[in-house]
Formats: C-alpha cells, structure tokens, sequence
C-alpha cells in the first residue's frame, strides 16, 4: 500500500475556527501559497513556511502534517 504525506490544515483552521486569509495574516505568508498548502498542491514542503504555520496556529508539526 502506497502511503503520501497529506497537510491537514483543513482541520487545524476549522477546529480554531480561523480562516485560510486570517492565517496568511497571522503568518505573514502570501495566500496563495496557504491556499496550496491547504489543497495540498505543495510537492515540497519549505520547513520555513511550515514553521511559521506552526507558529501562527499555536500547534506542532504532527498537528498539521499526517501520513495518509
């Protein structure tokens, strides 16, 4: 079984009830490049970004990224 790696921001931003243009505020991150990171159209994934991500929602990395 192939297993990919998926970014679950869907979750995080709907259990805190922000969303995708708050958290590109909070960040200081373009939308758009939020906006990929939530339809998971990113193939690789910048560690500063997912950072500030981490950063903004008051959350660790596992929170956010999920082996699927």
């Amino acid at each position: 079984m192939k297993k990919n790696v998926k970014i679950s921001l869907d979750d995080k931003l709907r259990e805190l009830g922000i969303t995708r243009y708050e958290l590109a505020k909070r960040s200081e991150i373009c939308y758009q490049t939020i906006y990929n990171y939530y339809k998971n159209k990113v193939v690789r994934y910048d560690k500063d970004i997912l950072l500030k991500i981490c950063i903004a929602l008051n959350c660790e990395i596992s929170d956010i990224i999920k082996i699927v």
